[in-house]
């Protein structure tokens, strides 16, 4: 029985993390359940400076998921390394940080101040909007995503995961930019832009008027793009999109996955990380299965 993984020489002792934005820092979550039992923890975004988000109304319910406008709140960079990294680094799971930023410059002063930390990996969230390029966020076109990748790669001496966003014309381009510029690994995919509309007001319920769409209702689309990706690239993908069971992770890894994250499943159940790595343990038992030899095994009809 084999189900620990290795991702740009870090090893996790089951492919489970969870997702950023949906654990806080993880200091909530270990009230539950140790976090030693998880793969690693992806942490909340992290800008330069303190963020309150966006305004509320700021998530809504949709069939089989959820749209969120949360806006990357966060206390800042400074006040989660005074406060949580070295807590953080004693949990006995693999720590990832997850950093945002609005300019380049952004995400090349966080690269340093996360490169002093002790997390073990950094992953990067491109779906911010380069206010130097008009709003539009830099996951979106490849030449953007092999810049701001081969930015942080300078500056920070941690392994590097460029997240990428599904709102694009071919993910795969953008999964070769990710490698082009450095990234030890890509994780797949952040949320899909939708938007939910009241029709009493005749107005979006989000304040933000369209927000990011998780849950079960995107993991197809999830699996095709962990496909797509795995065929494009030497790098390990890392998959997310609709995660609720341990058969999810399975499929994820068939389809060229090395670890997944789960993200929306943990809001509507605080234990389903743990319950999932404890059922990939039982089935690796079960089975003596070796769930690396799982990846990348899909046969097309």
């Amino acid at each position: 029985m084999n189900t620990s993984v290795t991702i740009a020489g870090v090893t996790f002792k089951n492919p489970v993390i969870t997702a950023s934005g949906t654990f806080g820092f993880g200091r909530e979550y270990a009230e539950f359940y140790p976090l030693s039992a998880l793969g690693g923890v992806c942490t909340k975004g992290l800008t330069v400076e303190e963020r309150q988000g966006n305004p509320s109304p700021r998530v809504a319910e949709t069939p089989s998921g959820m749209l969120n406008s949360v806006g990357l709140q966060n206390p800042g960079v400074d006040h989660y390394l005074e406060h949580y990294d070295k807590w953080l680094s004693e949990q006995g799971t693999v720590v990832i940080a997850n950093i945002a930023g609005h300019k380049l410059e952004d995400y090349e002063e966080m690269a340093r101040r996360i490169s002093g930390s002790r997390a073990d990996m950094v992953e990067l969230n491109i779906s911010c909007p380069n206010v130097r390029s008009g709003g539009m966020a830099f996951g979106v076109q490849p030449e953007s995503v092999r810049k701001v990748t081969e930015t942080v790669k300078r500056a920070c001496s941690k392994p590097v995961i460029t997240k990428l966003t599904p709102n694009v014309s071919c993910i795969a381009d953008n999964a070769k930019a990710a490698e082009d510029g450095g990234a030890d690994a890509i994780s797949v995919i952040n949320t899909l832009t939708g938007m939910a509309v009241d029709y009493k007001t005749r107005r979006p319920i989000l304040a933000n008027n369209t927000g990011g769409l998780s849950g079960p209702c995107v993991k197809p689309v999830a699996l095709r793009m962990v496909w797509e990706c795995y065929n494009a690239v030497k790098i390990p993908v890392i998959g997310l999109g609709g995660i609720t069971s341990w058969t999810d992770v399975l499929e994820f890894m068939i389809c060229g996955a090395r670890a997944v994250q789960v993200g929306t499943a943990t809001l509507s159940d605080p234990y389903a990380a743990f319950t999932i790595a404890k059922d990939l343990e039982k089935y690796a038992q079960e089975t003596d299965a070796d769930l690396n030899a799982l990846v990348g095994t899909l046969q097309l009809n």
